[in-house]
């Protein structure tokens, strides 16, 4: 570990937000005209990759991906609204909410997915680094951070008990 977390400046959730904006096109969609599940996912990762980067100010890698809930189909030529923002911090991981929304023609927005992902900061030769705090500046960004330390616990647990292998 090379930085001291005391010396890490802590940043807001809206510090690192990200807001990405896809169209859906025929190569991301099955043979009924929705969106591949793993295409979405590969959206999902992308943003809460570069949401944990902003946040850190370093490399972030993909830990994992958790709670994740299809709520409605996306289909072809929806505009697909993905913002993620960081929920969780701990000594090395960064817990990233991300919500997927579907977007019709008309403008009107729907819940498509939402999904919590966990990200590590690593330095040049891939080792654990610390990462900033999180800066709890409102009644929902503390209750956003002790959901996420609910979540961590219980991600704990399951490995603890071998459902994580």
């Amino acid at each position: 570990m090379t930085e001291n977390r005391n010396l890490l400046t802590a940043r807001s959730p809206e510090h690192s937000e990200v807001v990405m904006t896809q169209l859906v096109l025929p190569q991301h969609t099955n043979a009924v005209g929705t969106a591949f599940g793993g295409q979405v996912l590969s959206w999902v990762d992308i943003a809460a990759g570069v949401c944990a980067g902003r946040h850190a100010r370093a490399v972030c890698v993909t830990a994992g991906f958790d709670q994740v809930h299809f709520k409605l189909p996306i289909r072809h030529g929806d505009v697909v609204v993905i913002i993620a923002r960081v929920t969780w911090t701990g000594r090395t991981s960064i817990e990233i909410r991300v919500r997927v929304d579907r977007e019709q023609i008309d403008g009107r927005r729907e819940r498509a997915l939402e999904a919590f992902t966990t990200f590590v900061c690593v330095d040049t030769q891939g080792e654990p680094q610390q990462v900033p705090p999180l800066d709890l500046l409102t009644d929902e960004h503390r209750d956003c951070w002790r959901r996420g330390e609910e979540r961590r616990v219980r991600r704990l647990q399951a490995r603890a008990d071998g459902l994580n292998r």
